[in-house]
């Protein structure tokens, strides 16, 4: 073999290497606090805790809650934008990022608000379609 041959199938196999390791390294997938402390960009979903203190601080302009992951545990989140429009609608919040002392710091946040079509009467659906 020509040794340009073999340096090209050097680099094909290296550059698809390293996709692979950092494409597996992005994908996170749905845990709880208790893993999360040991995770790098880990994905928590749970809900609002809204019986505990929440805002935008102004000085570190920060919006902080506390959210009850999936097994039950409730953690402090800080989150560096301000409070999202639809924040007391959720039903079901995502956060996205990583746990730093006892507080996890979320860098991006899913708000899964309730379907409008949850409450409706499915045979409304076959009426609407029939005319």
């Amino acid at each position: 073999m020509k040794p340009k041959l073999i340096l090209g199938i050097i680099a094909i196999i290296a550059f698809t290497s390293m996709l692979m390791i950092n494409f597996g390294n992005s994908i996170s997938t749905y845990t709880d606090f208790e893993k999360a402390s040991e995770m790098k960009g880990a994905h928590v979903p749970g809900v609002w805790d809204n019986t505990q203190e929440y805002g935008f601080s102004r000085e570190t302009m920060q919006f902080s809650f506390y959210m009850t992951d999936e097994s039950g545990e409730t953690k402090k989140v800080i989150y560096p934008r301000p409070k999202p429009n639809n924040f007391e609608e959720a039903d079901r919040l995502v956060v996205i990022g990583e746990m730093r002392n006892d507080v996890f710091y979320a860098s991006e946040m899913l708000m899964k608000c309730p379907s409008k079509y949850n409450d409706a009467d499915p045979s409304e659906y076959v009426k609407a379609s029939e005319s």
